[in-house]
């Protein structure tokens, strides 16, 4: 008997994981705050941990982009990845405790 697909409801999504979700949130900013290559980044943020695959899951939900300039790659958020940057941006800023005054 050959390997079984698993089904949709047996694989988890990816964004139900709030450690997961924090991380790829903190390499989407780290990638947004300066020219980042694709040898640091990897450098960064590649890992062996089968259950921390931040990288890789922001690639697959194409959060990610690469621009070549010269003989550099670079990563930079996608479009996608700029929308998840702004809306939690957002959510941060509205959840803030306000001010008295």
């Amino acid at each position: 008997m050959g390997p079984t697909k698993a089904s949709p409801d047996s694989v988890s999504d990816p964004a139900s994981d709030p450690v997961k979700e924090a991380l790829i949130f903190d390499l989407l900013e780290w990638l947004a705050n300066g020219d980042r290559t694709y040898e640091d980044v990897m450098d960064a943020w590649r890992t062996s941990c089968p259950k921390l695959t931040i990288w890789e899951d922001a690639s697959d939900r194409g959060l990610v982009a690469f621009e070549q300039v010269n003989e550099c790659r670079f990563v930079r958020p996608s479009p996608a990845g700029l929308a998840l940057i702004d809306q939690r941006t957002r959510h941060r800023v509205s959840e803030a405790p306000r001010k008295a005054g």
